[in-house]
């Protein structure tokens, strides 16, 4: 036993002792809940729900018919189980066979989880379209997964409509959201209906259908993911692969009816959707965003939710934001939001309960921006920086945790136990899965590594994915003969059989004197530079230095050059001056001495841009990580005038 893992023997004869298994079942992988052993699938957890909960609040929504917003209107477990029932027969009466794909093409709302509960109620597999895979990724992914239904809004409507000679597969088209006379009727010859999804419940619910109830092994979803290269590849993920890791997760972290979760992450990605699952198990009441990022925080003020997951790069623009708040408050202010944290953090870290007075005095009132009644914050999608996870627990109270997961394991491989103080890691692993690390030579990463044993994370239990839908090649390079999915990330176990992740297999590059260089890292220590709202830390083997592309966060820059007295015509002169780069690059060092970068992991040049890196422009993948290649391609010229600069200023930064 070690501490919040054990460590079991691969082989029992001849395997080392290498797979390390959550303390909390050690014995058997959780591939269902302790509690409800009979939920096998989606369907069967919904069921439960619909008569546990039947009058609890269930969906919620601010958006009115017209189109305003208002307070939260909310839809009850029992009426969405009517609705799901509905929705399923309008599909069956349509003569939609069971097994067809079912797209969902329109961002979250209770539309989406309805759609999906009637997918998994008559054995249908929901196919998450996105947008910000952008049109050509929406039809290859139609075309791939025969897709003969697609729910969209009246936005997407009008794209599917401009290549629907292109998506053959398709037979009917169901709007949300839309009004019966303005839908577009269609040449009877292009064999497509297009029907409002308000008609379509009418339809089923005066002609209803006995459900047609999946298996666990049967298909529930595939859920398409970028990659940050190539064409998406589409994860296909069973009932019991979402039961199971959800299961897992219900051991340590209880939720209760009581509870509110705000749903704002992309329902078309894992993380939100294996929430969705969690949250139905426990009859927690679901509210929607607006569906505008830059009013979620209107939105929590006005839904008061009690768990909040997000990703960092929104964390981090909740700490700057903070902290340049209370910069900007006058002496006495900053002084007491310093003591109040010390004080805070000191009785945390001791294992004592703070005094009272801080909360009161100084931290109510940064609750009170997400709503006052946050419980529980989580990140997941990429690696938060301890300090900032030691930051919201101080300010906002309550459990703040980080998990690492993936779309092939149906979410969650390991998270931080709600217990565990120290921060810096990504915890135990899920209940429903073990993990091993596989060396990996070439980046001399070996279990043999002192202090702590390295390799590459690989995952096996029921969490773990069918493979690629119709790739058989990537799903053999994915998953090997013993069933251990291999991840791609580089992981170390630290005391106490907690799991930090150190590296990605991939976007390692080396430097011309041969220092390996992890870019991630590097941007989410300078992510923290109040001028920098995102950041692309280039170098290659050709160069000894680095040097970055900077999309700067635009309100503090100029604020800055107007206390400076900078005058500029447009954002390009600003972002072109070079006592502005001067300045921002002195902030990136400080931030970087203090987060103890080596030398050579500094950039020594900066590029400043005003427009941000963004799934649209084709910076971004949907989990908001940096396409290398392409944003190298992007910004090709910047990055040889930034190391033509170099070279002039400092001949000893000269290529090797």
């Amino acid at each position: 036993m070690d501490g919040y893992s054990v460590v079991l023997p691969e082989k029992l004869q001849t395997g080392k002792w290498n797979v390390y298994r959550s303390a909390r079942s050690p014995l058997k992988l959780v591939d269902r809940f302790p509690d409800h052993p009979e939920i096998g699938t989606l369907h069967d957890n919904f069921t439960r729900s619909v008569d546990v909960y039947r009058d609890y609040k269930y969906l919620g929504t601010r958006i009115r018919y017209d189109g305003t917003v208002g307070e939260y209107k909310w839809m009850t477990y029992g009426e969405a189980g009517t609705a799901r029932t509905a929705l399923g027969s309008g599909l069956v009466n349509h003569g939609i066979p069971k097994g067809s794909c079912i797209g969902l093409y329109f961002i979250n709302r209770p539309e989406w989880l309805v759609v999906d509960h009637a997918c998994s109620a008559y054995s249908y597999i929901s196919v998450p379209l996105y947008d910000t895979l952008g049109p050509d990724a929406v039809k290859y992914i139609v075309n791939h997964a025969l897709v003969q239904v697609i729910f969209c809004v009246p936005q997407t409507l009008n794209i599917l409509l401009s290549f629907l000679s292109e998506i053959p597969t398709v037979r009917l088209i169901v709007v949300v959201g839309g009004i019966d006379d303005q839908i577009p009727s269609l040449p009877s010859l292009s064999g497509v209906q297009v029907l409002t999804y308000a008609s379509l419940l009418g339809q089923g619910s005066s002609n209803i259908q006995s459900f047609c109830a999946p298996k666990p092994d049967d298909i529930a979803t595939i859920c398409y993911t970028s990659g940050t290269t190539g064409t998406p590849k589409g994860a296909v993920l069973t009932h019991g692969n979402l039961i199971a890791s959800v299961a897992g997760c219900s051991l340590a972290l209880k939720l209760y009816p009581s509870d509110v979760y705000i749903s704002y992450l992309p329902l078309a990605h894992i993380y939100e959707r294996a929430n969705q699952v969690s949250s139905v198990y426990f009859g927690v009441a679901v509210g929607f965003y607006q569906g505008d990022n830059m009013k979620l925080m209107d939105d929590m003020v006005a839904l008061r939710p009690t768990i909040f997951c997000s990703v960092p790069r929104l964390y981090n623009r909740i700490y700057a934001g903070i902290i340049n708040a209370v910069k900007t408050s006058g002496v006495l202010k900053e002084r007491l939001f310093n003591v109040a944290y010390n004080s805070k953090k000191q009785a945390i870290m001791s294992g004592k309960i703070p005094s009272p007075i801080w909360d009161k005095l100084v931290f109510n009132k940064i609750k009170a921006k997400i709503g006052g009644r946050v419980r529980v914050l989580a990140s997941g999608a990429s690696p938060l920086s301890p300090d900032i996870l030691e930051f919201l627990k101080i300010c906002f109270g309550g459990l703040v945790f980080e998990g690492y997961g993936m779309t092939e394991t149906s979410c969650v491989i390991s998270a931080m136990d709600p217990d565990d103080t120290l921060c810096g890691h990504v915890g135990a692993p899920n209940p429903a899965c073990e993990i091993k690390l596989v060396d990996v030579p070439e980046m001399n990463y070996t279990s043999d590594d002192q202090p702590y044993s390295r390799g590459e994370i690989c995952v096996r239990g029921p969490i773990v994915f069918k493979g690629y839908f119709k790739e058989e090649v990537q799903t053999r390079e994915a998953v090997d003969e013993d069933g251990w999915l291999h991840t791609g990330d580089i992981g170390l176990w630290m005391p106490g059989g907690r799991l930090k992740i150190i590296d990605r297999k991939k976007n390692i590059f080396k430097l011309a004197q041969g220092e390996y260089i992890a870019p991630e890292k590097i941007e989410n220590v300078y992510a923290k530079c109040k001028f920098v709202a995102q950041c692309f830390v280039y170098g290659d083997s050709f160069n000894a230095s680095l040097v970055a592309v900077v999309s700067v966060d635009l309100e503090t820059l100029k604020a800055w050059a107007s206390s400076e007295g900078i005058k500029y015509n447009d954002l390009n002169q600003l972002c072109n001056d070079p006592r502005v780069r001067a300045a921002v690059l002195a902030d990136m060092d400080a931030v970087g001495r203090e987060a103890q970068l080596r030398g050579f992991e500094f950039v020594k040049a900066i590029t400043l841009v005003h427009e941000p890196f963004t799934l649209e422009n084709g910076l971004l993948t949907p989990t908001f990580k940096i396409k290398r290649p392409q944003a190298k391609e992007y910004f090709a010229s910047s990055i040889s005038r930034m190391y033509a600069e170099l070279a002039s200023s400092d001949p000893s930064s000269q290529k090797m």
